[in-house]
């Protein structure tokens, strides 16, 4: 002889239709949670590689920003091909 709960019997905790519907929007959110951390902590450990200049790529771009002139920018790569 059980009380009446109603999560003994009826529809309650999660049963029927409407519990596995929103048990299975929630395991997709979490899906989607974990490929995106996943992908986004992949994405930076990419970029650290790639940031990596060569000491020419360095010089072309402070070149390019006028940081340097023509002279110094020849006298430099000059001195890095050596």
């Amino acid at each position: 002889m059980h009380r009446f709960y109603p999560w003994y019997g009826g529809l309650g905790m999660m049963r029927g239709c409407g519990g596995l519907s929103i048990g299975l929007v929630f395991l997709v959110i979490i899906g989607f949670v974990i490929y995106f951390i996943v992908k986004n902590i992949r994405e930076k450990k990419s970029d650290i590689v790639t940031k990596e200049e060569t000491p020419l790529e360095i010089l072309k771009r402070r070149y390019a920003k006028g940081e340097i002139n023509q002279e110094e920018f020849k006298n430099m790569r000059k001195e890095l091909r050596d």
